[in-house]
């Protein structure tokens, strides 16, 4: 791998923009920019919520041809994110998928796994993984 080639992207949804921009921050403290990661947080007139058409912007913005994944922090921003990958074109409708996992926990491993080049897949098992994870032995 090297500079430039195409690297699986990630979008956070969330109900809150504050939530999830505070997580963009710390994951781009570790990944130092090797991947796209953008927030898809909160609605239009900035209440908690999400928005379908922002989430499938974020998504095309992303996208650089390995894969997004979306991970999401509660139940209806899977509906909201299920809706926008279904509006989506191909290639990218095939290429983007959800994460099951909790989302900071998730996040921050899906971007380890992408800024090493990893597959869509090894990503999106990697934020899933985090599940059950012991923060304390």
């Amino acid at each position: 791998m090297k500079w430039g080639d195409a690297l699986v992207g990630i979008v956070l949804v969330s109900h809150s923009k504050k939530m999830a921009d505070g997580a963009k921050e710390i994951i781009e403290q570790v990944i130092r920019g090797k991947i796209k990661i953008e927030v898809a947080a909160g609605t239009s007139d900035n209440r908690l919520g999400t928005d379908v058409f922002l989430i499938e912007e974020k998504v095309m913005e992303v996208f650089d041809g390995d894969g997004v994944l979306i991970i999401p922090d509660l139940g209806s921003a899977v509906m909201s994110a299920e809706m926008a990958i279904e509006s989506l074109e191909e290639p990218i409708k095939s290429k983007t998928q959800l994460a099951d996992s909790p989302f900071f926990e998730g996040a921050i491993s899906a971007a380890m796994e992408a800024s090493f080049g990893k597959s869509l897949e090894e990503v999106k098992q990697a934020a899933e993984n985090t599940r059950g994870m012991k923060k304390i032995a």
